[in-house]
């Protein structure tokens, strides 16, 4: 396939698909698309609510789509997908109620791409999967769906997707990509393809279930060294001696690998190592390490709940009905994206203990977070009200000019999840 005969269709417009397909479109014909009309209006209006593209950036690629041969339009219209060869899925890759894994937009986008396959079309899959699912889930939906055969009429990629929400250092042509194909020929022809849109080498793994696996082991990797740290935050946090102090003092040796407690969250590290669980079993091995380190993360927020349950007894609080405001909603910090984030957690549990909870982010979307999780949160904060506890759950810049001096001189409990805050100001850090 000629580079000017790729014509690229990005499946998926959320945090990995939308930066995709407006670096693509500078070299490419690319449509976005999305089964939701909302999010092509609001993309074909210049704007991004995710915050990952500047809307001077969006509007350049839509206008170059509208002027020559390489650009962006977007649409949610299958019929647009016809006249498309080169497929890049990224949808969100979930878990269900019982942590399983939930491939139904994975498997629905595979059915609306099969339907638009024509022969020597290539599909490359970016959403985050256990190894072998590309080939074994998503394989024969797509011929099922086209009539026709992998790896004869069409062919697969994978290239794990390797976006951070909000950060704009580490953007998505700074960070090397691992690629992967289907045939050795189409390997190559899927590296040089991101090779082109990328500032940094790829790596080309020797196959897609190689690159599956990788991306599992990544965030797996991460979650479990955190888990070992919230660990330490429960022991120490009963000994008596604060889990930062004993890591700054650990951090002095040059080896030593500088992890912190926390909350553990998001659309990846909180979601991907119950993938490469759910494969494990399948192949008959329970996981002892991943699935523990599971468990010790979500334990956090309940700890973070019951210990400022507990220092507010300690001051004379009454619970019951006791004001608490909650600063932060989202995932991380200076981001909106409120995906997994376990923030809610520790919103759910102090609801249970009877307490009344205020909610302030200014950067979720307030429509967003009452529709996902239920919950009331504000992007202002009313910094005459005075409260029983304040937990700053999230490092948001602006969370800096809160007077939280006023609050402790009420004698409320502060308490940093992030360590965030001046030593002096606050009762407890995790």
């Amino acid at each position: 396939m000629k580079k000017d005969d790729i014509k690229i269709a990005v499946v998926g417009l959320g945090y990995v698909g939308m930066p995709l397909a407006v670096e693509f479109s500078k070299q490419y014909d690319v449509l976005g698309f999305d089964i939701n009309k909302d999010r092509i209006d609001e993309l074909n209006s210049g704007q991004d609510h995710t915050l990952e593209i500047e809307p001077e950036k969006l509007t350049e690629a839509i206008n170059r789509g509208k002027n020559g041969k390489v650009g962006l339009k977007f649409s949610n219209d299958t019929a647009m997908l016809k006249d498309r060869n080169v497929f890049i899925v990224a949808v969100p890759t979930g878990i269900d109620q019982f942590n399983n894994p939930d491939l139904r937009p994975l498997l629905g986008a595979s059915k609306t791409v099969g339907e638009a396959l024509s022969n020597g079309d290539l599909v490359i899959y970016e959403s985050t999967v256990y190894p072998g699912c590309t080939e074994e889930d998503c394989v024969p939906v797509l011929e099922k769906c086209s009539g026709l055969k992998f790896n004869k009429d069409f062919f697969c990629g994978y290239s794990p997707e390797r976006i951070n929400p909000g950060d704009k250092v580490n953007t998505l042509t700074k960070i090397r990509k691992v690629t992967s194909g289907s045939t050795p020929e189409i390997a190559d022809f899927v590296d040089s393809l991101y090779s082109s849109i990328l500032e940094v080498e790829t790596f080309k793994a020797s196959s897609i279930k190689v690159a599956e696996a990788s991306k599992a082991i990544e965030n797996a990797q991460r979650d479990v060294n955190i888990s070992f740290m919230n660990e330490l935050a429960l022991i120490f946090d009963k000994i008596g001696i604060d889990t930062n102090d004993v890591i700054d003092a650990a951090s002095s040796k040059w080896n030593f690998k500088q992890y912190r407690p926390g909350l553990v969250g998001g659309h990846c590290i909180g979601v991907d190592p119950y993938y490469l669980v759910h494969k494990a079993k399948a192949v008959g091995y329970y996981p002892e390490v991943i699935s523990s380190g599971r468990r010790v993360n979500n334990s956090i927020a309940e700890h973070i709940a019951n210990k400022v349950m507990k220092l507010m007894i300690g001051k004379g609080d009454r619970i019951k009905g006791a004001k608490v405001l909650l600063m932060g909603i989202t995932f991380k910090e200076n981001c909106p994206d409120i995906r997994n984030t376990k923030v809610v957690d520790i919103y759910n549990e102090l609801i249970d203990f009877g307490v009344e909870v205020d909610v302030y982010d200014p950067w979720a979307d307030a429509d967003e977070v009452k529709e996902e999780y239920g919950i009331e949160v504000s992007d202002k904060v009313d910094n005459s009200k005075l409260y029983d506890g304040v937990i700053l759950a999230v490092a948001h810049r602006q969370f800096k000019e809160y007077d939280f001096k006023r609050q402790k001189e009420n004698n409320a409990v502060i308490y940093d999840v992030k360590n965030f805050l001046d030593r002096d100001l606050v009762d407890g850090r995790l």
